[in-house]
């Protein structure tokens, strides 16, 4: 059997996100839509590859390369290599698929992932706002706080100080004379 001058073409397989490093949405979507990009032209290659092999093929005349005459360009080396030209397509426009589709959830989750962040940093702000007018309710009930125990001790100094006359006074009263 010839070997082909095709060179066939594996597409790269991703290696698995190292369990030491998180891989973030944005890194796996990046490396998505490069492998995809990388799979559009190794599909475009393979296709300008075999058309290239059948316009050869179709100026050699129906012969084949021993010699021979081959009759409706019946080749079994040439019809192997559509074979797996054809499969390795398939293949990548599988792949190309999957990735898409990887790509797109990918997508709707980074979407997702920013409807949260926004919700988060609105729900944040709103609580900061909130502690501080918690904040600012607190320093004024402890200044009404001090002006009130402020007013208690002043009254209740001001009771002892009238307690103390009032005693002073009935005293006085019981050592006065009656008449």
């Amino acid at each position: 059997m010839m070997k082909s001058n095709v060179s066939e073409i594996t597409p790269p397989t991703p290696s698995p996100p190292s369990p030491l490093t998180p891989s973030t949405p944005e890194i796996r979507l990046r490396k998505l839509v490069d492998e995809r990009e990388k799979m559009i032209e190794q599909v475009k290659k393979l296709k300008a590859q075999l058309e290239q092999k059948s316009q050869k093929n179709g100026s050699d005349n129906g012969s084949s390369p021993d010699g021979e005459i081959v009759e409706n360009g019946n080749d079994p080396n040439i019809i192997e290599l559509q074979r797996d030209s054809n499969r390795q397509i398939s293949d990548f426009k599988f792949k190309l698929v999957k990735a898409e589709q990887e790509v797109t959830a990918l997508e709707q989750n980074v979407t997702r992932l920013e409807g949260q962040v926004t919700r988060y940093k609105s729900a944040a702000e709103n609580a900061e706002k909130v502690e501080d007018e918690l904040k600012a309710e607190k320093r004024k009930l402890q200044r009404e706080l001090r002006s009130a125990l402020d007013k208690i001790d002043e009254l209740e100094s001001n009771n002892s100080h009238l307690s103390k006359r009032l005693e002073k006074m009935k005293s006085s009263r019981g050592m006065a004379p009656t008449p």
